[in-house]
């Protein structure tokens, strides 16, 4: 991933869904180019950033990574970006509906979020 491919990632994210109050990465030279990092200052987005070769700083989300490249994403070859999209899509309604979790007792999350509401 190239910082600047990256950057209008951030900016098309940001004029879909507004603006975050903090925004949280590694520390890839994508997420710490000045091009990156200057779109989230201008809109006033404050900056977390995970302790270099600390995966462990944000676990829960590396993991859901994991799950959904090695359940979804390397299984399938999707001939295009819109494809992919409604694969990632499908996966994560699945692994919040559907998909048991050994770290929640082995129910979904949803139930669980449901249960604790």
């Amino acid at each position: 991933m190239e910082s600047c491919w990256c950057t209008q990632v951030l900016k098309d994210c940001l004029a879909r869904h507004g603006k975050p109050e903090i925004f949280n990465t590694d520390q890839g030279s994508q997420f710490t180019a000045n091009i990156f990092l200057e779109v989230l200052l201008g809109k006033q987005i404050k900056i977390s950033m995970d302790g270099k070769g600390r995966a462990l700083d944000n676990v829960f989300i590396e993991r859901f990574w994991r799950s959904l490249k090695q359940e979804k994403i390397y299984l399938y070859a999707y001939e295009n970006g819109w494809q992919l999209e409604q694969g990632i899509t499908e996966y994560m309604a699945f692994y919040n509906y559907q998909r048991p979790h050994q770290s929640l007792n082995y129910k979904t999350p949803m139930s669980q979020y449901e249960m604790a509401a």
